[in-house]
């Protein structure tokens, strides 16, 4: 594929956006409120079934700074996110969620940073939260671990993507290194990074509030029901296996507590593909736990039992028990204290 010629001082925002008009306009809003110049924002119309797709028309239309549109069938945020990417012109590269939003220093900042520390690939900083659940809505934060200054995505990236989506802001150079976001519809974000934390890529931090994820604002979420649905499961399962892959060439060992917290995160997403009914991501996940765990993990009384199960059972069989018993157990130790 020819890239687009890329400007050394541009940064281009790609906004996926599926059924979200109004929403839309508050985040493209939000990006021309940046004090920073040149910008230009790729808006992926994800096969959106409403107006959205009139509404990123006359936002393009109306706009003094280029916002360009791009229509694609329904394929996930991902393939969206690739797609703008694919479009984009800048040498430094914002993803913002279409419900999200970005406060007007961030770019000015965090392109000061990354020319000032030529070193680093990516630049974040801390991102609030804002609540719409609660009356009045509460913005709150740092999120996460957006507020801590961390120099390598790993190996906390083991224990949970600790930034949310907004707060990054990439250099282009380290994107084409990675290779194109997955096509799924669960954790692709998570892997994403997971691959830019494998090259060891140098992290710079702004002491100033960046970006606020918004959540409850009504409707659906893509990565709603992600311990019941058979397709996101198995999407959680690749990216479990990519993430442990990526932190294996950054160098983390089977011996840290991070890697720890997942082999057992592994094991219990194993176990939930299981109750689901799918098989083949759960023996996965629970091979990819041996994998990440430690010679006396393998070795426990647990593991070696949930082996037994599956050949007897299968692995839906081997979760359903391995569920029902551990509630008895707890359920006997409830009744012993209470005595």
């Amino acid at each position: 594929m020819a890239f687009p010629a890329r400007d050394p001082a541009l940064v281009s925002t790609i906004i996926p956006v599926h059924n979200r008009p109004a929403l839309l306009r508050e985040a493209v809003a939000s990006v021309l409120a940046q004090t920073y110049r040149p910008i230009e924002i790729v808006i992926v119309d994800d096969g959106s079934t409403d107006d959205t797709a009139a509404v990123a028309d006359e936002l393009a239309r109306l706009s003094s700074i280029p916002i360009f549109v791009i229509r694609q069938a329904n394929a996930g945020p991902g393939a969206a996110r690739q797609r703008g990417l694919d479009q984009a012109k800048g040498s430094f590269i914002q993803f913002l969620d279409s419900d999200d939003l970005l406060l007007p220093p961030k770019f000015a900042a965090q392109v000061e940073a990354l020319q000032r520390q030529p070193e680093c690939q990516i630049c974040y900083g801390p991102s609030l939260e804002e609540n719409h659940a609660l009356r009045p809505v509460q913005r709150q934060g740092p999120m996460r671990a957006t507020g801590m200054v961390r120099r390598t995505l790993f190996p906390y990236l083991l224990v949970e993507r600790w930034w949310t989506t907004s707060s990054p802001l990439y250099r282009r150079a380290l994107l084409d290194q990675i290779g194109p976001w997955r096509s799924w519809i669960n954790e692709e974000d998570w892997e994403y990074d997971g691959r830019a934390g494998a090259t060891g890529a140098a992290l710079a931090w702004v002491p100033m509030e960046v970006s606020v994820r918004r959540i409850h604002l009504g409707g659906g979420h893509l990565s709603d029901r992600g311990c019941e649905d058979p397709r996101k499961l198995a999407h959680r399962a690749m990216a479990k296996a990519s993430l442990f892959n990526c932190a294996r060439q950054a160098g983390v060992s089977n011996d840290s507590n991070e890697m720890r917290f997942f082999s057992r995160s592994a094991f219990l997403l194993s176990r939930q593909c299981g109750l689901a009914g799918v098989p083949g991501p759960s023996r996965n996940l629970f091979q990819l736990a041996l994998e990440a765990s430690t010679p006396e993990v393998r070795a426990s009384l647990e593991y070696r039992l949930y082996r037994v199960l599956a050949k007897l059972l299968g692995w839906c069989g081997a979760a359903r028990l391995s569920v029902y018993l551990h509630g008895l157990l707890t359920k006997l130790r409830g009744g012993r204290h209470a005595n």
